[in-house]
């Protein structure tokens, strides 16, 4: 038998100690809560992804009375900026959550299945470091790999 150790080494800043860029593209995913559709789960997260030309690509949650059917803040940004930047890879992404009418005093992380779909966009263009908003912190992590350390990227 053999034993494998997985570590994630995570920066937690407060946010006034985010560099100026930082804290807009946070800004822009806090600003994207306020476009969400959640009907059901009244939990609004917004995203922001920094692409490599400067510009920036947002999303947020859009749920649906069949759940399956609603796509996540994450992968909306993703999908988005891959639909109007083809071949433009993406640099970082910025997850912020309203709910209760506040925003979470901890980070959220994405789930497992924006996980993957972002591991596929690292794969294609090189790390995409992560930004987690919370009112109380933020997370920096290097990578979406730093999330889902055991990724599927044999595809």
């Amino acid at each position: 038998m053999k034993t494998i150790r997985l570590e994630t080494e995570v920066k937690v800043y407060a946010y006034d100690e985010l560099s100026d860029d930082d804290r807009r593209l946070v800004d822009e995913a806090k600003r994207m809560t306020a476009t969400s559709y959640a009907p059901y789960s009244r939990f609004h997260v917004g995203a922001a992804i920094l692409m490599a030309d400067g510009s920036v690509a947002t999303g947020s949650n859009q749920e649906n009375a069949a759940y399956p059917s609603g796509t996540c803040a994450e992968r909306t940004a993703a999908y988005h900026a891959s639909a109007v930047k083809p071949g433009v890879a993406m640099k970082k992404i910025a997850v912020a959550a309203w709910t209760g009418g506040r925003f979470q005093g901890r980070p959220i992380s994405p789930c497992g299945a924006c996980r993957q779909a972002l591991a596929e966009y690292e794969k294609l263009y090189g790390p995409i470091e992560v930004l987690l908003y919370g009112e109380e912190c933020v997370y920096v992590l290097p990578s979406v790999a730093s999330l889902l350390p055991l990724t599927f990227t044999e595809f």
